[in-house]
């Protein structure tokens, strides 16, 4: 099933051409739907046969995850290994976000697996990502879980098609964190939801590879304008059967593109792996100019 935008994420894009709002057109005699912008020149972008957009501006090309890599990840994240992850996630964004009419961007949505839960938690959803591949993949995940309010296009997270202040929320899994446009697209008091590796996040992984580990350094990358409100760490083990999804991890990892082939050799032979998950989900929120008139103070992270 193609699910199209409903209204709350049309009134959020804007074209990324020329920045005019974004409507949908009529059914044409083949079945097919567009959006096009309210520009002088009214720029169209097809819906596809799955119900993605790709929203990169003509002469450039996306890049991302090849349709492999996709399909390891959706493999993988099917199993609901991960799941604690994502229910952690949706928990704690709506703590902080009412679900009535408020718009949730997943920004690097990657295949749609935290997306399509969101938007079954009540979120409209919309997800970016730079791979055709991962958001057809995520725009048939959803379809196919009968969410009506989930909706994904092909764009760089530097440069989203969602109007200044329009998003309630900006969920980042395992993906770039673009701070200057995270807080544009955000309205007064929205969110940020950052999850990145903990210090043991997949240790047990890294010992079946490595000779010598260490523990994972913090996130570089992380907001420094923003306010963080909150941090929530998820740490469990889990259990991964069989050396075809083992292998599908190793794949969803930055180590994949750089360990040897000797060293790759020795999770080929393993038919089980144990490891520690272990995700810090940090919770940043932008300034409430209206609320209080002046900048808060930042007094950090509260940590749970």
């Amino acid at each position: 099933m193609r699910i199209l935008p409903n209204q709350r994420i049309l009134s959020a894009l804007r074209c990324p051409i020329c920045q005019s709002r974004i409507e949908l057109s009529e059914e044409n005699a083949q079945g097919g739907r567009s959006l096009f912008c309210g520009g002088q020149r009214r720029h169209c972008f097809d819906i596809s046969a799955s119900g993605y957009v790709n929203f990169m501006a003509p002469g450039r090309t996306a890049g991302g995850d090849s349709k492999q890599a996709v399909r390891a990840r959706t493999d993988f994240l099917n199993l609901e290994l991960y799941r604690p992850v994502a229910d952690a996630l949706c928990r704690t964004v709506r703590r902080y976000i009412p679900v009535e009419d408020a718009v949730a961007v997943d920004a690097g949505c990657g295949e749609g697996y935290y997306t399509s839960l969101l938007a079954q938690s009540g979120f409209s959803c919309v997800g970016f990502d730079l791979s055709r591949f991962a958001v057809d993949a995520a725009a048939k995940r959803t379809g196919k879980a009968g969410v009506q309010v989930g909706f994904f296009g092909v764009s760089s997270v530097f440069e989203m098609p969602i109007k200044n202040d329009s998003a309630a929320a900006v969920v980042n899994v395992f993906a770039p964190c673009a701070e200057e446009e995270y807080c544009r697209v955000l309205m007064p008091g929205g969110i940020l939801a950052v999850a990145y590796a903990g210090p043991e996040h997949l240790m047990g992984l890294k010992r079946a590879v490595y000779s010598q580990t260490r523990e994972n350094d913090g996130r570089a990358d992380l907001p420094k304008r923003m306010k963080c409100v909150e941090e929530v760490r998820v740490r469990f083990d889990i259990e991964v059967k069989g050396t075809e999804n083992v292998m599908n991890l190793f794949a969803m990892t930055p180590y994949y593109w750089k360990t040897s082939v000797s060293d790759m050799e020795k999770l080929k032979s393993l038919e089980s792996l144990t490891t520690a998950v272990d995700v810090i989900l940090a919770i940043y929120q932008k300034e409430d100019t209206a609320a209080d008139g002046q900048k808060k103070e930042d007094d950090g992270c509260r940590s749970h």
